[in-house]
């Protein structure tokens, strides 16, 4: 039997329940016998859910434009509801006495938590009770313990992949380590704390100089997305323990600055994004692990927004990511609208926009020494025709791109066992396993 921290969220006997629960709580809130209730009250407040849904649509999806990605109207639809449910609550509990208003109160308690299980659901960020908690995100441990310097490092022949000649100690831990911390920026970009993921073959000695690998969060986000609902630990602990502990040394930077900001992992008007990872997180990295120093190791990617500034690292910054995973990114970055895009970044020059566009590089460039993996969820109707777009212009610039679709949405549910699925090609376009 399941333990409870194994119970899952998405699917099963917790989510029917809730279900059950939220329908029979929205019941209470209606059952009042009042003839006012159901002549007046009642329809205005739904009334005034219809309205704050159009709201949220025009005002949050149409004139701020907070995300890259469109506010789902599954999202939409459980704001008003539990608005609703509260202002219902309210007024049905005014002419009641205490026993009949903390029922009503419960009511609404309910509903909202049936709705915010319902929108995790949608997004798939919390798979199981445990990932809510924050269960499968690794041990934290101080990177000055983690990447003490090794006296000596493994040596891979010319034309040998590391795995080839590896052979791991016989005290090797079983997990790797995660690490909080703080990489600077040299032009000024604001960042919070980053995180460093170190498999267990790092603690080797001799020292396997291990790939690379940039992991960059979507928008809204922030470099513990990967670590919690991406369950990063996890899985690349699982693919250690089936390569004699190795796998990628992860750095999950911070190219936002904020939960809610898009700098679009440019330098422009909104901060210089591109600077700090195409110039400050490898140089860190460089003075603070020891990595495979070959371009060829080093891999740069995230998911959605972050999947896009992937392509445009790879693009923009060749010499330092030889290879780029793009998960359910965008045809171009975006602040919504191409027309919002050039505005906010560039004070409206179209041609500044264009030298740094990624698709508009690929047009008159080549680089057939870059290597790609795009992937989208097969029900991901906006991103993944925009994902083709991007397939056919790397491979025009010969790039050598692969393809990966799986199944679901533009979610966690596709995002999380991507990155796992990955794996197996990153490790052989990095040098980790042979090809």
């Amino acid at each position: 039997m399941a333990s409870l921290l194994d119970w899952s969220l998405i699917d099963g006997a917790v989510p029917a329940g809730l279900t059950f629960a939220g329908g029979a709580a929205f019941a209470v809130l209606l059952a009042d016998g009042r003839r006012v209730w159901w002549r007046r009250i009642l329809p205005l407040v739904l009334l005034g859910m219809l309205v704050l849904g159009v709201l949220i649509e025009v005002l949050v999806n149409q004139v701020w434009r907070p995300f890259a990605d469109r506010v789902p109207t599954n999202t939409t639809l459980w704001i008003t509801m539990i608005v609703g449910a509260l202002v219902l609550g309210v007024l049905r509990a005014l002419p009641q006495r205490w026993p009949a208003r903390i029922g009503i109160a419960l009511a609404v308690v309910v509903l909202a938590v049936c709705g915010v299980a319902d929108i995790n659901r949608y997004f798939g960020q919390f798979p199981t009770v445990g990932a809510l908690f924050g269960s499968g995100q690794g041990p934290t441990t101080d990177l000055s313990q983690a990447a003490k310097p090794a006296a000596s490092t493994v040596v891979v022949p010319p034309g040998k992949a590391l795995s080839e000649v590896w052979q791991p100690p016989a005290d090797l831990p079983a997990q790797g380590t995660v690490s909080e911390v703080t990489i600077p920026s040299s032009a000024g970009f604001n960042t919070r704390t980053g995180r460093v993921y170190l498999p267990p073959a790092y603690q080797a000695t001799p020292r396997p100089k291990l790939p690379v690998l940039v992991l960059l969060a979507g928008q809204p986000g922030s470099p513990s997305d990967w670590l919690g609902p991406g369950q990063l630990a996890t899985t690349m602990d699982k693919y250690a323990a089936d390569n004699r502990g190795l796998a990628p040394i992860v750095v999950l930077p911070d190219h936002l600055g904020s939960e809610l900001a898009n700098p679009l992992c440019l330098d422009s008007k909104l901060g210089a994004a591109e600077t700090y990872l195409a110039k400050d997180v490898p140089n860190w990295i460089r003075q603070n692990l020891q990595a495979d120093p070959d371009p060829q190791a080093w891999s740069i990617g995230g998911l959605s927004q972050g999947g896009t500034c992937g392509l445009q690292l790879a693009v923009r910054a060749p010499e330092v990511y030889r290879n780029f995973i793009d998960i359910s990114g965008q045809r171009e970055p975006s602040l919504g609208t191409r027309k919002d895009t050039v505005n906010a970044a560039f004070g409206g020059d179209e041609a500044a926009f264009k030298r740094v566009n990624p698709l508009d590089i690929l047009a008159t460039a080549k680089f057939p020494r870059t290597a790609g993996l795009i992937v989208v969820g097969n029900k991901d109707g906006e991103f993944r025709p925009q994902q083709q777009d991007v397939l056919k212009a790397c491979r025009r610039a010969g790039m050598q791109v692969d393809w990966l679709e799986i199944p679901g949405p533009h979610n966690w549910v596709v995002w999380r066992p991507a990155l796992a699925q990955a794996m197996p090609w990153l490790a052989q376009h990095t040098g980790l396993t042979p090809r």
